[in-house]
C-alpha cells in the first residue's frame, strides 16, 4: 500500500529547508552573477558609441576597467554560487539516501518478500545521484536561466521595442517546444531508471548465486540474460537520444532566426541612424547571450525531468506503508515469561490463499514445541507470526498474554532469538558477528557465549581469533562453524522465546552432536519453538504438533503420537525410524566395545 504523494518536485525542495542559510548564500550568488552578466552589454555599448565613434580612448579605457572589476566581483559570486551549490547538491542526497535507507530497513517482510535486491540498490544510487543533480546545481542553474532570459528580454526591450518584439518572435516557440520536450523525455527516463533496476537485479542475482552458476557452467546462459537486459537499457536510451537529437537542432536554430531578424531589420536602421551601432551590437549580444541558456534549458529540463523520474522511484518506496506498524498505544511488557498462545489464527501471504487455518495451541514458559509436517504445512509461517514478521489474517496471537499486535515490535523482538537452518553472517569480524545482537556485549561475554556453542575452539584456530573477518555470508567458514556462531549469537541476546529450524540435516556426525550439545544449552529454561526432522530433537520435545494443509492434525508426546496410526506415524515410519534404529546400533557398538576393554584389563 501506498500512502497518497504530493507533488515530486515540491517534496524535493523541502530537503533543502533544513539548510536555509546555504540556500541563502548559493542563491545570492545565482542572482549577482546574473544580473552582473546584463550589465556587459551595456558597457559595450557605451564603448562603441562614445569610446570608438566618438574618438574617445578614455571611455575605452573606462569601459574596459569597469568590465574587470565585473569579472572580480561575478568571480566572488561564482565561488559562493558554485561552492554552496554542491554542498547542497551532495546534502540533499546525503539525507534523501539515509531516508530511503531507514525506509527499507522498517518496511514489512511482505515487502521484501517481493522486492528485488538489485532494484533496491539502483534506487539508492543511480536513482538517488540523478536526484541530486537537479536538487542543489541543476535547480540552482535552471533557476538562474529563467532569470537570464527574463532579464535579457527586459533589457532588450530598453534598447529598442520595435527591434526586440521582432527578435523575441521566436522566444514564444521556443519555450513551448522546451516545455514539450520535457514532457515527453520525462515518461522516457522513467523507463530507463526501471530498466536500471532490472539490470541491477540481474547483476546481483547473478553475483550472489555464482557457485551455483560455475556448478553447473552456466555462464554462457548468465551473460546472455544480462546481455538481454543490457541490450533493453540501451534500446531505451537509444530512444530518448533520438528524441534529444531530433529536438535540439531546432532550439539552436530558432535563436539564428532571431539574430537574422535583428541583422536584416537593424542593419538598415543603424545606418540610417535610427539607433546607434553599439544599440545595434547590444542587442545582438543580448541575443547570443540567449544561446547558450536556450541550450542549457534544454539540458535542464532534461535534468529536471531524469529527476522527477528517479525520485518518484524513490519515493514509491519510501511511501510503502509498513503493514506492521506499532500501535500508538502500543506496549512494553516487563519480566517476560515466554508463554505463546494462538487462538484460532488464519493467514495467508495472499489473502484468497491461506496457508494456516484456526491454529490453536498453548507453550508455557519453558516448554519445547516441535513443529514437524510436510513441506508447506505451515511450520515456517507459525514460527514467522510469533514475532510478529506477518499480521495474522484472523484470530490471536498472545505472548505473555499480551496480542502481539499490542506490543512494540522492537520489545517482542528483542525477547525472540532464532537460529535458522543457513544462518547469515555479516563480513565482519567474528566478535561483531556474535554480539550483533547485543553490540554493547564485553569481550569477555562473547567468547563465554561462544564457549557455550562449542565455538571457542575452532575460533582460537584462527590467526586473528575473534577478530578473524568472515567472508560474504559467511563463505570462509564451514556450515557447522557458521551454525555455532549463530548459537553463540542467539546465546548472547539471551532471548525468552526461542525459534530454531532442523539446523543440523547437513553437517557430519561429529558436527552435529557439537551443535546438538549447543543447542541444548541454548533451550535450557526457554520457550522453543523447533522445525524439526531429527528424532533426537523429537523425542525431548514436550510437545509435537504436526501439520498438515495448513492443520495441526496431531498434538502429543512421541510416544503418544506412535499409539496413533495417523500422520507423524506415517512420517516416523518413513523418515524417522531409521534414525532411531542406527541410533540403537550405535548404542549397542558403544556398549560392546566397553566390555571389550574391561574384559582385556
Amino acid at each position: 500500500m501506498v500512502r497518497k504523494k504530493e507533488g515530486v518536485y515540491r517534496r524535493l525542495l523541502k530537503y533543502l529547508t533544513p539548510y536555509w542559510k546555504q540556500v541563502a548564500f548559493a542563491y545570492a550568488g545565482t542572482l549577482l552573477a546574473t544580473l552582473l552578466n546584463l550589465f556587459v552589454p551595456q558597457i559595450i555599448k557605451e564603448a562603441i558609441d562614445s569610446g570608438l565613434a566618438a574618438g574617445n580612448p578614455s571611455a575605452l579605457f573606462g569601459a574596459g576597467g569597469l568590465i574587470l572589476g565585473i569579472a572580480l566581483v561575478r568571480g566572488v559570486a561564482g565561488f559562493g554560487q558554485r561552492f554552496y551549490g554542491e554542498w547542497l547538491t551532495h546534502r540533499v542526497a546525503y539525507d534523501l539516501r539515509n531516508h530511503f535507507y531507514n525506509a527499507v530497513q522498517y518496511l514489512p517482510f511482505s515487502f521484501h518478500d517481493g522486492a528485488h535486491t538489485g532494484d533496491l540498490m539502483s534506487r539508492a544510487t543511480s536513482d538517488v545521484t540523478e536526484t541530486e543533480r537537479f536538487v542543489g546545481i541543476g535547480l540552482m542553474d535552471l533557476i538562474a536561466t529563467i532569470l537570464l532570459l527574463a532579464g535579457v528580454i527586459i533589457a532588450m526591450l530598453l534598447q529598442s521595442v520595435r527591434l526586440s518584439l521582432l527578435a523575441l518572435l521566436p522566444i514564444p516557440i521556443l519555450v513551448f517546444a522546451t516545455v514539450r520536450f520535457g514532457g515527453t523525455v520525462r515518461p522516457m527516463f522513467k523507463l530507463i531508471q526501471e530498466q536500471m533496476g532490472v539490470l541491477s537485479s540481474t547483476m546481483q542475482e547473478s553475483m550472489t548465486g555464482i557457485r551455483v552458476v560455475k556448478a553447473f557452467a552456466r555462464e554462457p546462459y548468465e551473460l546472455t540474460k544480462f546481455d538481454r537486459a543490457n541490450d533493453e537499457w540501451f534500446d531505451r536510451r537509444f530512444t530518448l537520444i533520438q528524441v534529444w537529437a531530433n529536438n535540439w537542432p531546432f532550439f539552436t536554430f530558432l535563436v539564428a532566426i532571431s539574430i537574422f531578424l535583428l541583422l536584416w531589420l537593424g542593419g538598415p536602421m543603424a545606418l540610417a541612424g535610427e539607433i546607434t551601432v553599439g544599440t545595434l551590437f547590444a542587442l545582438i549580444s543580448y541575443v547570443l547571450m540567449l544561446g547558450a541558456p536556450v541550450q542549457r534549458l534544454g539540458f535542464l529540463v532534461n535534468l529536471a525531468a531524469t529527476a522527477g523520474a528517479s525520485a518518484n522511484r524513490v519515493f514509491e518506496i519510501m511511501d510503502t506503508e509498513n503493514e506492521v506498524s506499532d500501535k500508538a498505544d502500543a506496549q512494553v511488557v516487563e519480566d517476560v515469561r515466554g508463554e505463546v498462545i494462538f487462538e484460532d489464527v488464519t493467514f495467508g501471504y495472499q489473502e484468497a490463499r491461506p496457508i494456516l487455518h484456526n491454529v490453536s495451541f498453548r507453550v508455557r514458559p519453558g516448554e519445547t514445541v516441535a513443529l514437524i509436517g510436510p513441506t508447506g504445512s505451515g511450520k515456517s509461517t507459525i514460527t514467522n507470526l510469533i514475532p510478529r514478521f506477518y499480521n495474522a489474517t484472523a484470530g490471536r496471537i498472545l505472548v505473555d498474554g499480551v496480542d502481539v499486535a499490542d506490543w512494540k515490535r522492537r520489545e517482542l523482538r528483542e525477547h525472540i532469538g532464532a537460529v535458522l537452518q543457513d544462518p547469515f553472517l555479516f563480513s565482519q569480524s567474528i566478535a561483531e558477528n556474535i554480539a550483533y545482537g547485543s553490540p554493547h556485549a564485553s569481550q569477555d561475554e562473547i567468547v563465554k557465549a561462544a564457549e557455550a556453542a562449542h565455538a571457542h575452539e575452532f575460533i582460537l584456530g584462527f590467526p586473528e581469533q575473534y577478530s578473524t573477518r568472515v567472508g560474504e555470508r559467511g563463505v570462509t567458514l564451514s556450515g557447522g562453524q557458521k551454525q555455532r556462531i549463530a548459537i553463540a549469537r542467539a546465546l548472547l541476546t539471551d532471548p525468552r522465546i526461542l525459534i530454531l529450524d532442523d539446523s543440523t540435516s547437513s553437517v557430519d556426525t561429529e558436527t552435529e552432536h557439537l551443535i546438538q550439545e549447543a543447542l541444548a544449552k541454548l533451550m535450557e529454561g526457554r520457550t522453543t519453538f523447533v522445525i524439526a526432522q531429527r528424532l533426537v530433537t523429537l523425542k525431548s520435545a514436550d510437545t509435537i504438533l504436526v501439520l498438515d494443509h495448513g492443520e495441526i492434525v496431531e498434538r502429543g508426546s512421541h510416544q503418544e503420537l506412535l499409539g496413533h496410526d495417523g500422520l507423524y506415524r506415517q512420517i516416523y515410519d518413513l523418515q524417522l525410524k531409521d534414525q532411531e534404529e542406527y541410533a540403537a546400533l550405535q548404542e549397542r557398538m558403544d556398549g560392546s566395545g566397553k566390555h571389550s576393554e574391561s574384559d582385556g584389563s
